[in-house]
């Protein structure tokens, strides 16, 4: 019997979730030679869903609940589940029903024939807000900047990966993970499977918020990559050029003709734009250093209130 391991992280979905958990079940039923477990994160939702997760959890010890003691955002939820997994294949998936979980067999079959060591769903039309689009693919333009990822590689909400890979994830200990990187680093055999995103079970927005996606944003660039800070070094370098050439042709047109006056505007113009560029780099040499405090404080990645249905010997 091959088990499979799905990790659910869980943000208001106290409507949905339980039909994800049965479809789930469901599917897995097709094929005699699996089995499942399921463990949902509770990722200190606002709604009834840790409510939801112990009834299920009660009617089902192949159900597995991690309640977190605060928010501590999808991605870090998502390795708090891969700290307890014990199936041959994890699959991720979000709790709104969205992901077309019918496709496992789909999503599996590069992993099962070793064709790849990761999976993700490649949707042609995702069913979200205008804005959150603009946000996924500004994202997938950076990170392929910034990781080396394949050129339109996106990483969606439904994907699989092999045992080995989420061994080597959840080694990474640091705050501020970034799964994308995490995967990248870990393999570049990936294969995207193209898929229907489906819209969501119920009528709540994602919460997935415009902060979040920033956040998610900074700790790509950041966490795996020190391009920013390259980046920051050639504006410099490029701003210091251009001001003594700049300098160079004032005074050369100031010598050939001294009647010429210094335009206060203008000046004032190009110190005020230089001073941005400053504190934006600043910002960046900044925001580096902040997170190599944090990390050096050993700061965890999320804190586990209480388990159910998880023997003490998983726990690290």
């Amino acid at each position: 019997m091959r088990l499979l391991s799905f990790v659910i992280p869980c943000y208001r979905s106290e409507k949905t979730i339980e039909k994800v958990i049965n479809e789930i079940i469901a599917v897995v039923r097709q094929r005699d030679e699996f089995d499942y477990e399921i463990i949902a994160v509770n990722d200190c939702s606002p709604d009834n869903v840790y409510e939801v997760l112990v009834k299920l959890a009660a009617e089902n010890k192949k159900i597995k609940v991690i309640n977190l003691a605060k928010n501590a955002g999808k991605h870090a939820a998502v390795l708090a589940g891969y700290a307890f997994v014990s199936g041959e294949y994890v699959i991720n998936l979000d709790d709104d029903f969205q992901c077309p979980v019918y496709r496992l067999w789909d999503l599996l079959a590069p992993l099962l024939t070793d064709e790849a060591d990761i999976t993700t769903a490649k949707y042609e039309v995702k069913k979200e807000s205008f804005m959150k689009r603009f946000g996924s693919n500004v994202n997938l333009w950076f990170s392929e900047q910034m990781l080396n990822k394949p050129r339109g590689l996106r990483f969606e909400n439904f994907s699989a990966i092999k045992r080995f890979i989420c061994e080597e994830v959840k080694n990474y200990k640091n705050p501020y993970p970034y799964l994308e990187g995490l995967f990248v680093g870990a393999s570049g055999r990936i294969v995207a499977i193209p898929m229907e995103n489906r819209t969501r079970a119920d009528d709540n927005v994602s919460g997935f918020t415009m902060i979040k996606s920033i956040s998610l944003f900074v700790n790509g660039l950041t966490a795996f990559s020190i391009k920013p800070l390259r980046m920051a070094s050639l504006i410099g370098f490029l701003f210091a050029a251009i001001g003594f050439g700049y300098g160079m042709v004032i005074i050369v047109h100031k010598l050939m003709n001294p009647e010429v006056l210094l335009g206060y505007s203008s000046m004032m113009a190009v110190i005020i734009f230089s001073s941005g560029i400053v504190m934006l780099i600043l910002g960046i040499i900044g925001e580096y250093v902040g997170r190599i405090y944090i990390s050096l404080n050993n700061s965890p990645q999320y804190i586990i209130r209480n388990k159910i249905n998880l023997e003490m010997k998983n726990e690290e």
